[in-house]
């Protein structure tokens, strides 16, 4: 990560780029005042995002009501669906008819809600049933790896949501992943143009992943991942890590000297 890429790190907290309304089940706020919270807390952009599954039909209707709000000066609004990754082969659980591009959804954002198994999903209880039963660590992180490289390589304009976040959950730390594992993954989102956020809900990707993204030419945002139009665009977490990230990256260029 060079110095001119560090010194504008803090122009991505202007974006919120995963914000919930009541589309999802278990958001509070509306698609309004999620946009009036945007515009409040001086937002360029804000990425209103809502789950799906397979069996979910109201995406237009989700459409339609993004573009008949009132948008502040100033400020962008794009869409997207978040969606989990299922599989070792990288499905993402979107409906079949889910428009991408113009005339749809702006961006598929893939969470890691579960565990990329073989054979589906894997809850943690199950990821970790495996691991005590002989799946060796680094072959869940390999799995998990490969996963994400392959949900990047099917999923059209994608962003990857709360990143790593499902590793704590079974047990696993990001800082076991290592550097060849994070330039594969890195690399994978830069020749995809995978946008990656950077989670104040989850905090992660931690600062090495970010660290990777940028020095593959991946471009990361902020995303808050509200679920309550109050804590749209209000970083706490986020700046820490970029902080953090930029810190490793002086660090190393110090090293090599």
């Amino acid at each position: 990560m060079s110095v001119t890429e560090a010194d504008r790190l803090p122009a991505l907290l202007q974006g919120d780029f995963h914000v919930h309304s009541t589309f999802s089940d278990d958001a509070r706020s509306t698609l309004a005042e999620n946009i009036a919270a945007a515009s409040a807390a001086g937002l360029r952009t804000i990425r209103l995002t809502d789950h799906v599954r397979a069996s979910t039909t109201w995406v237009p209707e989700f459409l339609r009501s993004v573009a008949a709000e009132r948008v502040p000066d100033g400020l962008t609004v794009v869409t997207g669906v978040e969606a989990k990754l299922l599989d070792a082969t990288g499905a993402v659980d979107t409906p079949t008819d889910l428009i991408v591009g113009p005339g749809g959804v702006d961006a598929v954002v893939i969470g890691d809600h579960q565990f990329p198994g073989t054979d589906g999903p894997w809850s943690p209880t199950a990821t970790r049933e495996r691991l005590d039963a002989g799946l060796s660590e680094d072959d869940a992180l390999d799995l998990l790896i490969e996963a994400s490289i392959r949900a990047m390589e099917r999923t059209r304009h994608a962003q990857l949501a709360h990143w790593f976040s499902i590793l704590p959950k079974v047990g696993l730390d990001e800082a076991q992943l290592g550097p060849e594992r994070l330039l594969a993954w890195a690399e994978a989102a830069a020749a995809t143009g995978t946008i990656v956020e950077v989670n104040e809900k989850w905090a992660c990707p931690g600062p090495a992943a970010i660290t990777a993204l940028l020095d593959a030419g991946a471009r990361i945002v902020a995303s808050t991942d509200s679920h309550l139009a109050s804590d749209v665009g209000r970083y706490v977490r986020v700046p820490e890590l970029l902080a953090a990230a930029a810190a490793e990256s002086r660090a190393e260029r110090e090293g090599a000297r």
